[in-house]
């Protein structure tokens, strides 16, 4: 089947969906569907799995930024503490030195469940696709 895409003639197939500026989407159709995978009802969970991830991820990435700077600036009161710049109370640097391994504690946390993110979307793909073959298999 030869379609006018707009750029010439292609042999591949065009999606079928209107984007929302009203006009059609210049994807390829993927194979046994009239739309991209961008815009096939079939993949809509999928999409929105990924979106989901792609926000957790930058919030992730948001939080990490923040450690390093919240570190420094413990570690400068703290030297002030000592430094006698600052009230010297042994109580004062003893709270910010606990507030400093928590802000470190905080961090080897977030990379971990970052990590274990990854390992579980990555179990999911090869779970979804094990499915998907018994299905096709089945038939």
């Amino acid at each position: 089947m030869r379609e006018d895409r707009g750029g010439g003639w292609s042999l591949m197939r065009g999606c079928s969906a209107i984007k929302a500026n009203g006009e059609r989407c210049k994807g390829i159709a993927a194979t046994g569907s009239d739309y991209c995978p961008a815009h096939d009802p079939a993949r809509t969970e999928e999409r929105s799995r990924m979106a989901s991830k792609a926000a957790r991820s930058r919030l992730a990435t948001t939080v990490i930024a923040d450690i390093p700077i919240i570190k420094a600036r413990l570690n400068d009161l703290y030297e002030a503490v000592l430094d006698g710049r600052v009230d010297r109370s042994a109580a004062v640097a003893n709270q910010i030195a606990n507030t400093q391994l928590r802000a470190v504690e905080v961090e080897r946390r977030v990379r971990e469940q970052d990590d274990l993110e990854i390992r579980l979307d990555e179990l999911e793909g090869l779970l979804e696709e094990a499915e998907e073959r018994s299905i096709y298999g089945r038939r």
